[in-house]
């Protein structure tokens, strides 16, 4: 029953994970009222004819390292998904 073991351990590391995520909070852009508060406040007290308004991000964010990133962990994950099918068929 050695053998069994090891999918079970990794179910439950899988299992873990997902409960561990479930209690993250989400991020969720709502136009309450009262809820605005500090020094990013820029909208005119009683100005509702507007809609809501979503946080200013600036003049834009720059995403090359992420692209970079993302590009380099996929090409490592092909590479790891290459030598194992080359190493199957050997």
């Amino acid at each position: 029953m050695v053998i069994a073991r090891r999918p079970l351990l990794t179910a439950t590391a899988a299992a873990t994970l997902l409960a561990a995520l479930w209690f993250v909070p989400s991020a969720n852009a709502t136009d309450e009222p009262g809820s605005r508060s500090g020094p990013a406040t820029t909208t005119v007290a009683g100005d509702t004819a507007a809609g809501p308004r979503l946080a200013d991000t600036g003049t834009g964010v720059d995403t090359t390292p992420y692209l970079i990133g993302g590009m380099t962990f996929l090409g490592i994950g092909a590479a790891f998904v290459t030598h194992s099918a080359r190493r199957a068929d050997a």
